[in-house]
């Protein structure tokens, strides 16, 4: 593994466990050259993925797009690193076994869609806003009032 502070091409693991969720692997390393430590994520990837876009443009899966699309849907939301993990691993996954090496990036959308729903209304909605392409403040009206609030009351 390449270090990210030298670049140097070599560095030792100093320590590895699984993370919490049991999908990824986290391994300490240290550079054999400036003995920098630093943390790498090791997944299981069944196959890889390729994303048609619009106009049939073809893109790889980018598992970390797909994150980062998750997580600016449920910011300054009370949804954890960890949910947010949960559910971009569990897409990814069922894309994974589905036995297809391509997949329409609104398959995507609405898998994320689903996830959210579940997880937060207002990321639900959030992320509904970008993905069905709202122009005006009466489409979120619209779209909202179809929502069911999933949280409880406290």
């Amino acid at each position: 593994m390449r270090c990210p502070f030298c670049a140097h091409d070599d560095s030792q693991v100093k320590d590895s466990r699984p993370t919490e969720d049991g999908a990824t692997i986290r391994r300490r390393r240290q550079c054999g050259s400036c003995g920098a430590r630093f943390t790498t994520f090791e997944r299981v990837q069944l196959r890889e993925l390729t994303v048609i876009k619009s106009e049939d443009r073809r893109q790889p899966f980018d598992r970390e797009k797909l994150r980062t699309s998750v997580s600016l849907a449920c910011r300054k939301r009370s949804i954890g690193p960890e949910q947010i993990d949960q559910l971009v691993s569990g897409i990814q996954r069922q894309l994974e076994i589905s036995g297809e090496t391509e997949v329409k990036s609104k398959q995507i959308g609405e898998m994320v869609m689903e996830g959210l729903q579940q997880l937060d209304s207002v990321a639900y909605i959030r992320f509904a806003s970008v993905y069905k392409d709202f122009r005006e403040a009466r489409d979120f009206e619209k779209f909202a009032g179809s929502v069911t609030d999933t949280e409880t009351d406290e």
